[in-house]
């Protein structure tokens, strides 16, 4: 089984946030950097626990889990705060890939089999502290196998942890925790990995926020674990390299797609940017290797490789941090001298655009602005124009020319927007949850 490395942290007190031992909060509250830059750097999944109290702070929780997950592309695993299956549903709403329930909890036990039916077993996990719990055994063993995809032992206790991870059943993945404990030494790290059920492990030295948590996994590789690593199925050799034995890298926003800047890779780079996930090159100028990021802090982290129709070019799909261009800009290409053709047509760009109009609008209110005119009535006039626009594309579609269909509904996607604006939803936001179906 191949394991993966998780990063924890905790959400308390209105969205203060710890990514160490949770007894004091750091950060200034700032979770989606942290939770960031725990992806970046090399880990596959963050265990995020919610410990405030009262619905405003669960609120400000959830909120907060919302846009980390809008912000990572690496799993999220929500727990805390479950107290029933609606509890379930607002995680997952916020985009976690799994909800956590406290297996000790008998409301939780009780519920375990109607939000695994709900939605969906693969989406579920429990958790357990074998300091302070029995290891479930017989119909307990097996009402979780049935109903949820996985467990995950919590405990400072590393030996705690070793040994619930040999009395579970074998075909059940299990995630280790070794919170608030002790950084684990290198051979007590082993054992734990060594585990056939383990599936993933967390522990204090991944949430150091300086921890290379990559060279770990790349490490662990070199001695014969299966980790979770960056992998290529191209190399060097298949590349067509110019006289100097250098191929060009036009590399891209994973994002929005927009082209950043062009460089050049010598093998060394290559295989570099292969093995870290980190965009490496080389300076024709200088001749010498070059991270991307390592003097200004704006890294490129690897998301896509992709070769060309000759094998002599590459396209670098990247997470950007901060601006490409060394003038500052976000791209090197930040110069239009000729332009021709009719309006941008590509509808992402478009729904983007729109959408950004109509949030400015929002913070900069125009003077006879119909966007603003809705904004100040309030939801209740967005909702019923909403319904009045969707009858009349309805009307629209049963007319045989399409034309009419196709102006209302223009009008029913503008006045949804609004919408999404008024409630603080993306287009990003509605792309994920269509993938995610």
């Amino acid at each position: 089984m191949q394991k993966y490395l998780i990063s924890d942290m905790i959400l308390y007190k209105g969205g203060a946030v710890s990514g160490l031992k949770g007894e004091e909060p750091f950060g200034d509250g700032d979770a989606v950097s942290l939770a960031r830059d725990y992806a970046l750097r090399g880990a596959d999944a963050l265990l995020i626990f919610d410990r405030s109290s009262g619905d405003r702070e669960h609120d400000e929780s959830l909120d907060l889990l919302r846009q980390i997950t809008r912000t990572i592309d690496i799993p999220v695993y929500g727990a805390g705060n479950v107290q029933r299956a609606e509890d379930v549903k607002k995680l997952l709403y916020a985009g976690c890939a799994k909800a956590v329930l406290n297996f000790s909890k008998e409301s939780n036990r009780a519920m375990l089999s109607e939000v695994s039916a709900r939605f969906g077993k693969e989406k579920i996990a429990v958790c357990i502290d074998p300091a302070k719990e029995q290891i479930p055994a017989g119909d307990a063993a097996a009402q979780i196998r049935e109903y949820a995809g996985e467990v995950i032992l919590l405990s400072e206790d590393a030996g705690k942890i070793k040994e619930a991870l040999s009395l579970l059943p074998e075909d059940l993945p299990v995630a280790a925790d070794c919170c608030g404990g002790a950084a684990l030494s290198g051979e007590e790290r082993k054992q734990i990995l060594r585990a056939e059920n383990l599936s993933g492990l967390a522990e204090p030295f991944l949430k150091d926020p300086e921890a290379d948590i990559l060279g770990l996994k790349l490490s662990l590789c070199d001695e014969g674990f299966e980790m979770a690593v960056p992998a290529s199925s191209v190399t060097w050799q298949d590349l067509k390299t110019d006289a100097n034995g250098l191929v060009p890298v036009v590399v891209q926003d994973c994002k929005n797609d927009e082209v950043l800047m062009v460089a050049w890779m010598n093998e060394e780079a290559f295989d570099l940017t292969v093995r870290t996930g980190r965009m490496t090159y080389f300076s024709r100028s200088r001749q010498s290797l070059w991270v991307k990021g390592e003097t200004s802090g704006h890294y490129q982290y690897v998301r896509e490789l992709r070769i060309d129709c000759d094998n002599d070019t590459l396209l670098a799909r990247v997470v950007q941090i901060g601006a490409a261009c060394h003038t500052g800009n976000r791209s090197c290409f930040y110069r239009t001298f000729q332009k021709r053709g009719g309006e941008e047509k590509d509808p992402m760009r478009i729904f983007e655009e729109v959408y950004g109009v109509i949030e400015d609008r929002r913070v900069h209110p125009k003077e006879g602005s119909y966007t603003n005119y809705l904004f100040d009535k309030g939801l209740d006039k967005i909702l019923k124009k909403i319904g009045e626009e969707a009858t009349e594309t309805v009307i629209a579609a049963k007319n045989p020319d399409p034309e009419e269909a196709r102006y209302e509904i223009a009008d029913l996607l503008y006045h949804l927007m609004v919408l999404m604006v008024e409630r603080g939803i993306a287009w990003e936001d509605v792309c994920e949850e269509l993938a995610n179906r």
